[in-house]
């Protein structure tokens, strides 16, 4: 059955495609991966799967995995209030979305935004198979949890919408019981972060990196990069998206590290020059990232400790993904093996 538990569950991960994740993805997804810990089931993983469509070196991404739960402990997640586990551990992920990508429209994949910017980059022989069926993993990795949410950013938006289209496919088919129709989770009042260089574009999507904070760099590198960090035409320090991206994205990254909201911060430089605001938030920024990375280096010192908690989130994963692909074999057909008849 889909039932759900009593709190909604809430299914999300990031790939372990970098040495350290950016400050990006601490500030639009940690910081509401941890308040989403009050209220709800919350299962997040390590996408290593979806990893191997930049064809990383092998030692590299068993290595980034391990860093990238350092960084979710580090950043607050809990492993007694959610369910953390590496993509891969968890084989009904692939099995699902097999079942999924025989739902899929060949048109219906090939119209996602993200796969024709990157296929037309790479062209038709460096663009690999895996990559055009992303969006159909992605659909597995939300319905084989039964997730009621899934927190999204704008760029992942029509990703949700198929994951949603297979689950309402599914349904009308096999029944309404079939899968769980996830919503969208998007909280307002979690800041985006652009780049620094280019504050008109993801912080996560920087080309050269020159723009991009990463949580495990050295303080004061990333400090060096906050001064000099675009700015807009004017003096005046105020929060104007629109006119003034570079400082509206300095006063949102300042507003979450120093816990100081937007309006306080544009009475505190008044007057001042944009200079000031630079060297300000790149003092608050070394010292987040010394505190930061000090946490992060206590789990790294203590590898079996991570294959532990690794350990008892596959299995947790495991018990709900097994019920979940049992149910999904017998509604389309698949003959149980003599022990499960």
């Amino acid at each position: 059955m889909t039932t759900q538990t009593a709190a909604p569950r809430i299914l999300s991960g990031m790939q372990p495609s970098n040495d350290s994740l950016s400050i990006g993805n601490y500030i639009g997804a940690l910081t509401q991966w941890v308040a989403l810990q009050d209220t709800c089931d919350t299962f997040y993983m390590m996408a290593d799967l979806h990893a191997l469509t930049v064809n990383p070196d092998p030692s590299a991404l068993r290595e980034r995995t391990r860093r990238t739960l350092a960084q979710y402990l580090a950043g607050g997640v809990d492993p007694s209030r959610s369910t953390l586990f590496v993509q891969s551990h968890v084989p009904q992920h692939a099995e699902l979305a097999w079942i999924l990508s025989c739902q899929t429209g060949f048109g219906e994949a090939g119209r996602m935004t993200q796969f024709k910017d990157k296929s037309a980059k790479q062209g038709n022989e460096g663009t690999s198979v895996g990559l055009f069926t992303y969006p159909v993993l992605m659909a597995a990795d939300i319905l084989l949890y039964d997730a009621a949410l899934v927190p999204v950013g704008e760029d992942q938006r029509q990703h949700l919408e198929l994951t949603r289209n297979l689950a309402e496919r599914m349904n009308s088919r096999f029944g309404e019981d079939t899968f769980v129709v996830p919503d969208g989770h998007i909280v307002k009042a979690i800041a985006k972060i652009y780049d620094l260089q280019n504050p008109t574009a993801k912080m996560s999507k920087s080309e050269n990196g020159k723009g991009t904070i990463w949580l495990l760099d050295e303080p004061k590198k990333a400090a060096k990069k906050i001064k000099s960090a675009v700015t807009d035409a004017g003096t005046e320090i105020v929060f104007d998206p629109a006119n003034k991206p570079g400082i509206s994205n300095l006063l949102n990254i300042y507003s979450v590290l120093a816990d100081k909201s937007i309006t306080a911060l544009e009475a505190e430089y008044a007057g001042k020059q944009y200079g000031n605001l630079k060297v300000d938030l790149s003092e608050v920024v070394a010292d987040f990232l010394t505190e930061f990375q000090a946490k992060v280096n206590v789990y790294l010192d203590d590898p079996a400790q991570l294959d532990v908690i690794l350990a008892d989130g596959a299995n947790k994963a495991k018990a709900v993904a097994q019920e979940t692909l049992k149910r999904i074999y017998d509604k389309v057909g698949l003959l149980p093996p003599a022990s499960q008849a």
